[in-house]
């Protein structure tokens, strides 16, 4: 497939277990960036069903987590968005203030309530919340200085998690 013929919308394809050519990048579709398609701009995972309501999700990377409905210690899919969301802040957050010193507690709570309602069923009230402190000192110091400002530029550019979902990005779909 070609880089103009491929398709310009992220997605997230939940293909069959044993599916004939359900593995690899053909499977997915690519990101496109100021038109032009990247391989290294491309994010995916793939899920694969290991139970009733159980799932594996793997990066290319060789990473995994087991994903279900709720039982055991399984992450649901909204706890997986809200770890995504804060996974995505934390590392802004950190990397802007540890570069002045390394703080002495760093915690990222995300919560949110789960609504059903005539838009179906949806999260409101995500608040993302910081419990950061940094050593006494002239290091310590610079970081708690930073800090707001680092969580700041995080949540209005820097997050690719919370820009996606506040600028309301479509999902599509398709069954192969």
């Amino acid at each position: 497939m070609s880089d103009q013929s491929r398709p310009s919308l992220r997605h997230l394809l939940i293909l069959p277990r044993g599916r004939p050519g359900s593995r690899g990048r053909a499977a997915t579709a690519y990101g496109s960036v100021s038109g032009m398609t990247t391989h290294s701009d491309h994010r995916g995972v793939r899920i694969e069903r290991i139970g009733l309501s159980r799932y594996i999700a793997s990066n290319d990377h060789g990473g995994q987590i087991t994903v279900g409905a709720g039982a055991g210690t399984d992450f649901t899919p909204v706890e997986l968005l809200l770890a995504a969301i804060g996974g995505c802040t934390s590392i802004d957050v950190d990397l802007l203030t540890s570069r002045r010193a390394e703080p002495d507690v760093f915690e990222v709570l995300v919560d949110a309530e789960k609504v059903r309602d005539e838009g179906g069923n949806h999260l409101t009230d995500l608040l993302v919340t910081f419990r950061v402190s940094f050593p006494d000192g002239e290091a310590g110091e610079a970081a708690r200085a930073i800090l707001p400002d680092a969580v700041k530029k995080s949540h209005d550019r820097l997050c690719t998690v919370t820009r996606t979902l506040e600028l309301g990005t479509p999902v599509a779909t398709r069954i192969e």
